[in-house]
């Protein structure tokens, strides 16, 4: 199917193609753990979780990089309160947008192809990706507004990690790097422009380099079979049992132990 800015993110595209939150939805990250029951829910969209603030504010911003920012305050009404002011979160994502716009480098970053929408056979089977910010030749850049750029996140048997590799962002530059270099024989560099919702925004401009794309590209290659046998109806889907949507969909059969209380520990 021919994908575009208005059937990217529907049932048909998100089946016949992967994508990276798709994949990490089924295969989970440091941060966040993996449910196939919840990701097979939302491929069949019986289950559409209500989009977070913080997830909110990200998009503000984002839409006004890329020019749609009327758009976005039609189709969400309740960032307004009944004055038709802003919330207070979106007041500061004018602050945000402000603040990176007094910041040519950063800018710079951003200067490029707004949303453009590739896709590639990988693995086995066709991806899809929608870029923040394609600079032909040149750099892939992804916009991620956050709590904090510097702040540590403390991941069991492995110590602290930085937010890319806890939030699978490095996965993120890695399938965008490997799809833009199938279309065009170019493999370019993969870059975050990064900025905070702090009471002063941070901004910074991270690449993640070449070791991080390729071992988090051996990631993807390693779990990618079972991810499709799942998502194919060839394997049952796992629950996690910790999800909004497992507990919304629990059906209890018997007692728990106590011992089961702290098994994931």
């Amino acid at each position: 199917m021919e994908l575009t800015a208005e059937n990217y993110y529907g049932m048909e595209a998100n089946k016949a193609y992967m994508s990276v939150s798709q994949f990490k939805d089924f295969n989970g990250t440091y941060g966040k753990m993996a449910c196939e029951f919840e990701a097979m829910e939302k491929l069949e969209e019986r289950w559409k979780p209500e989009p977070s603030t913080a997830l909110l504010v990200g998009s503000y911003v984002d839409s006004y990089i890329e020019g749609t920012l009327d758009y976005f305050k039609k189709r969400n009404p309740e960032i307004f309160t009944q004055k038709g002011e802003l919330k207070a979160p979106y007041k500061k994502a004018e602050e945000i947008i402000a603040r990176i716009e007094r910041d040519e480098y950063f800018m710079k970053y951003l200067s490029g192809e707004k949303q453009r929408i590739m896709t590639g056979n990988l693995f086995g089977c066709d991806w899809k990706i929608k870029m923040d910010s394609y600079i032909p030749g040149v750099a892939i850049v992804d916009l991620k507004v956050m709590a904090s750029i510097t702040d540590l996140k403390w991941v069991k048997d492995i110590g602290y990690l930085d937010f890319v590799r806890y939030w699978g962002y490095d996965i993120q530059g890695a399938i965008y790097q490997k799809i833009v270099e199938l279309n065009t024989g170019k493999k370019l560099p993969f870059f975050i422009a990064a900025v905070t919702k702090e009471n002063e925004p941070d901004i910074r401009i991270i690449q993640i380099t070449q070791n991080y794309l390729d071992e988090a590209l051996s990631v993807v290659s390693a779990n990618i079979n079972r991810v499709l046998m799942v998502k194919n109806g060839d394997r049952e889907p796992d629950k996690c049992e910790l999800c909004d949507c497992c507990r919304h969909n629990r059906v209890l059969k018997a007692p728990i132990s106590i011992i089961d209380l702290t098994s994931g520990i």
